[in-house]
């Protein structure tokens, strides 16, 4: 997977900067790859209308989650996976770089 540039990486930390959006994704992860309707995603994060709206449009905008419309429901599909690796990959990709010998740890 290709190195985030910083920019992008910042975006995506930004919009987890809330309690409430990490909160959202924190849901749509534990859903899976089906995603949650607005109003299941809403029960079980207890962010409900247009603050669900606001904060779903600040992640969609960051690439952390998509939404589909389908009949008459809107679906919040499964986070981008790849990029909420590629965000950790980001933050650990040099870890310990720059220890001394010895002084370094385990990612287990």
């Amino acid at each position: 997977m290709p190195a985030l540039p910083v920019e992008v990486a910042a975006a995506a930390f930004a919009a987890l900067g809330s309690e409430q959006r990490l909160i959202v994704l924190h849901q749509l992860v534990r859903a899976g790859p089906a995603g949650l309707s607005m109003g299941e995603l809403g029960k079980r994060s207890g962010v409900t209308g247009s603050t669900l709206t606001h904060h779903l449009k600040i992640l969609i905008s960051a690439g952390l989650v998509t939404q589909e419309k389908r009949g008459r429901s809107v679906i919040c599909e499964a986070v981008d996976y790849a990029r909420v690796e590629a965000l950790s990959s980001y933050l650990l990709s040099e870890c310990c770089a720059d220890a001394r010998p010895g002084e370094g740890h385990d990612h287990g």
